[in-house]
């Protein structure tokens, strides 16, 4: 609705804004799955960080953002861009090829806590009763999920998804521990930049080159999906709204998209999910609601 002197609601907008988000991040997870149907791994990341990098360099250039980085805070921006970018997306496309998309979305969205507790143990913040249930409820909520994959032994994918969950914690923790003054967007674009660097020297070691060829139409263009909404527009209309947003409300817009991941899964992978996997997600969502809903708590990690 429009204001008094006409002029479009530009919070209503932001709010409309962070749900189609958490719809895109969500299905870059689908995308993903189906890319790697022919694509490998590596080759896969390669491409999407590569065509998410310039995608979100030329929309912040071409809205005139200032991508200023301060010489001493380039490195901090390299380490982040290593754990939250290369590691990350690395670790969740193996995680993915080894495993059940459904249970790696929920394994990796049990980050809030394991950030939590880095928080605690590494910048002293204090564990107030609401994260301490958080963590209860998490470390309950996962034994119940991946107790019985340990049947058959360790499962690669879970390993790889808490792969996923602790390198985006770290690359959090390390951040507000280095007390960077780098704007939000400009901090996601060099660490996209950085990561993808690291990612390609990774894909010549292990590809020996990007594998992006020859694939069928769908893998060709959910890579394009990874890397044109999952990774780049998302990433900048993220870090261009969420600043005008209450901290509640872009903390629901995160906890959208394991839910839209997870429903996707059902309904386009033909996933299901077991009962200990739902009681296991229950509880793992509860626990990170607990940790991003608390008032007055601004959350500055990069959203995946």
């Amino acid at each position: 609705m429009p204001d008094a002197q006409g002029k479009p609601d530009t919070a209503q907008t932001a709010r409309l804004l962070v749900v189609l988000l958490a719809f895109a991040w969500g299905f870059s997870w689908i995308s993903a799955a189906i890319a790697l149907e022919e694509v490998p791994p590596w080759s896969l990341r390669f491409a999407g960080a590569g065509i998410g990098t310039v995608t979100l360099f030329v929309a912040a250039l071409a809205t005139g953002r200032n991508l200023r980085v301060p010489r001493g805070e380039r490195m901090h921006v390299m380490v982040a861009g290593f754990l939250n970018v290369a590691a990350f997306q690395v670790f969740s496309a193996f995680a993915q090829l080894s495993g059940a998309t459904s249970r790696v979305v929920i394994i990796t969205y049990s980050m809030p806590i394991w950030a939590t507790v880095l928080s605690w143990l590494v910048l002293g913040e204090r564990l107030n009763a609401v994260r301490k249930v958080a963590f209860g409820l998490c470390v309950s909520g996962l034994t119940i999920l991946v107790w019985p994959l340990f049947d058959d032994g360790v499962p690669v994918s879970v390993v790889f998804s808490f792969g996923c969950a602790l390198s985006w914690a770290t690359a959090t923790v390390y951040m507000k521990r280095m007390k960077t003054t780098v704007p939000p967007l400009a901090n996601a674009a060099w660490q996209l930049l950085f990561g993808f660097l690291f990612i390609a020297a990774g894909t010549f070691v292990f590809d020996g080159y990007p594998r992006l060829w020859p694939i069928s139409p769908e893998p060709l263009l959910a890579v394009l999906y990874v890397g044109v909404i999952g990774v780049g527009l998302a990433h900048f209309l993220w870090w261009s709204i969420v600043g005008r947003l209450p901290t509640i409300t872009a903390s629901i817009g995160s906890l959208l998209v394991p839910v839209v991941a997870v429903t996707a899964s059902t309904i386009i992978l033909g996933e299901r999910p077991t009962v200990p996997d739902i009681v296991g997600f229950a509880m793992i969502f509860a626990a990170a609601a607990s940790v991003l809903l608390q008032p007055n708590v601004k959350h500055t990690e990069m959203p995946e």
